[in-house]
């Protein structure tokens, strides 16, 4: 299996979502899979530096079309940027994680 298809959508095209879209969330559903670094193959699949993808990662999640797409996928994905939010916030702060 080459890696087009291991990011073949579980829908042809969800409504609203471009290819890229629809690969990303692919990706982020199966990325573990990839052997190596995840930023290699985020390099190798979209041309593209790790920190672009984030941003780019980042704002899909926020779609609706995203949340209709996959929702449990963009749930946990939203719920790990909040955790993260949540931790930089704190040692903004000073203070311990909870």
């Amino acid at each position: 299996m080459d890696a087009a298809q291991a990011l073949d959508p579980i829908d042809d095209q969800p409504e609203g979502l471009t290819g890229q879209d629809s690969e990303m969330l692919a990706f982020e559903r199966q990325w573990w899979k990839y052997a190596g670094a995840k930023e290699q193959a985020i390099r190798e699949l979209f041309d593209m530096s790790a920190t672009r993808y984030y941003q780019t990662l980042n704002s899909l999640i926020d779609r609706p079309e995203a949340l209709a797409a996959d929702p449990m996928l963009v749930k946990r994905l939203r719920r790990l940027r909040s955790g993260r939010q949540r931790a930089r916030a704190a040692r903004r702060l000073g203070v311990g994680p909870k």
